[in-house]
């Protein structure tokens, strides 16, 4: 049996006849996603709700290739968003062999005045449009999956969702502004972690296979405010001394996506530098990011 495997790198990680779908795939981890896809010679459609970012994106990305992108505006707000866009999908392709749902927002306000629509927003794009866009797209998911070479689906969690620090604390981590924090966004990505494994037990026999994303600090407008305000603080809780950067995470995103991980389903994969695992702090100061 394995004298006649083919293991080597070409073929383990080969997303060449991928068709990749990105939500979120106009900025951030999205578009590294999306990137990573383009360079390695995949289909790729990104979407978001602004047109002209999309645009940007997705001729930068083509001026890459040697694979190709092309955007759907969307707006994942709620069930009919997310209906919509999986209908104009299926104008698109017969058959989606990777479907990322990273779109997600945040919501930074005091913990004694915390609003509804804070809540309400955030769970409905965070944990609700993933699990719509999911069941909306799942006939073209399991067409020409099999068990040797399933399709995949990439919740993008979060840290967030496994840590209780006081996120109010600028410097426990200065992801927002000071007396202010994002109580409704961790548990959005509980909730996400969580849906994961019970879409990973759901789509299991219809060979598609579903992993769940926790990434840490990287570039990305969600944590700009961070990366700005209260860099040293960020700093002070990486035992590697840095933040992530694209190449951590596409390295993961294009292992998940291929047939390297096709006995796989249900993980939840933290990718933080150790600095949740370990507790590790520093009072060196640093802006090096």
């Amino acid at each position: 049996m394995t004298s006649q495997a083919n293991l080597g790198v070409p073929n383990l990680f080969n997303v060449r006849n991928h068709v990749c779908l990105v939500t979120g795939g106009a900025s951030g981890l999205g578009e590294m996603a999306a990137q990573a896809f383009v360079q390695n010679g995949a289909r790729v459609i990104i979407a978001s709700r602004k047109e002209a970012e999309l645009k940007k994106v997705t001729a930068r990305l083509n001026g890459l290739g040697p694979g190709r992108c092309e955007y759907i505006v969307a707006d994942l707000k709620d069930k009919a968003g997310c209906l919509a866009f999986c209908s104009e999908v299926e104008k698109r392709t017969d058959r989606v062999t990777l479907l990322l749902n990273n779109s997600g927002a945040t919501w930074g306000a005091p913990y004694e005045d915390f609003p509804e629509s804070g809540w309400d927003k955030i769970m409905a794009l965070n944990v609700k449009a993933i699990y719509y866009t999911t069941v909306g797209l799942e006939a073209l998911l399991k067409k020409g999956a099999t068990a040797h070479n399933p399709s995949a689906i990439i919740n993008i969690a979060s840290m967030a969702g496994v840590q209780t620090t006081d996120v109010t604390s600028t410097e426990e981590g200065g992801l927002s502004a000071p007396g202010h924090g994002p109580f409704s966004y961790g548990p959005s990505k509980a909730a996400c972690i969580h849906l994961s494994k019970l879409q990973a037990s759901k789509l299991a026999t219809r060979h598609i296979n579903v992993h769940c994303v926790c990434p840490g600090v990287f570039p990305s407008r969600m944590s700009a405010f961070g990366l700005e305000k209260a860099g040293d603080a960020l700093l002070s809780r990486q035992p590697t001394g840095r933040v992530g950067k694209p190449e951590d995470f596409a390295g993961l995103i294009l292992f998940l996506s291929s047939v390297a991980s096709a006995h796989m389903t249900g993980g939840v994969y933290e990718i933080d530098g150790g600095s949740t695992l370990s507790g590790w702090r520093s009072n060196k100061k640093s802006t090096k990011l």
